[in-house]
């Protein structure tokens, strides 16, 4: 049975909790708010703040940036982490138009795709499983004074070890 240390979940969101680069970004703030989601037996859905977690728990991660300055935060980019141990829900980003990164450092278009060399030589492009993604990153954009921009992420906790969830074409 895979074991999901919600403490470490947790602690990676204090520690690197959500980020945002920008100009004038001294007067940005971020707050970042998980819960679980629960499917109640007619279909809706309800959220509930995620004290704990356990395996094949839906988590959705809140963002929320606000400006408290006079003057607008110029080319805020929004990031999001997903922590190891979990996958990332396809198409749950909001708003819509978020790329994605193993590292943290490189950002494409999801799916994430990489090449492979088959054992012919021929090299092959594969889609990235789920479970690699570890960043979403949105577009940047301008966050007015006084304002503020919401963005979000579902991530499942495997009931299995991380071994499956490539996406599909």
């Amino acid at each position: 049975m895979h074991r999901f240390g919600f403490r470490s979940l947790l602690l990676f969101f204090v520690v690197i909790s959500p980020f945002a680069r920008a100009q004038s970004a001294d007067d940005v703030s971020s707050t970042l708010v998980v819960n679980r989601v629960v499917t109640q037996a007619d279909g809706k859905e309800t959220k509930e703040p995620a004290k704990t977690a356990k395996p094949g728990d839906l988590l959705e991660y809140v963002a929320e940036y606000r400006n408290t300055g006079k003057t607008p935060a110029k080319k805020l980019e929004a990031t999001l982490p997903i922590p190891s141990g979990t996958e990332y829900v396809p198409d749950s980003a909001k708003p819509a138009g978020a790329w994605a990164s193993l590292d943290g450092n490189t950002f494409e278009p999801m799916p994430l795709k990489r090449k492979v060399k088959q054992t012919d030589g021929k090299l092959v492009e594969e889609l990235i499983p789920y479970v690699e993604y570890r960043f979403l990153r949105w577009p940047a954009q301008d966050l007015p004074a006084g304002q503020s921009l919401k963005y979000s992420v579902r991530a499942k906790l495997p009931a299995e070890p991380a071994t499956t969830g490539t996406p599909t074409k």
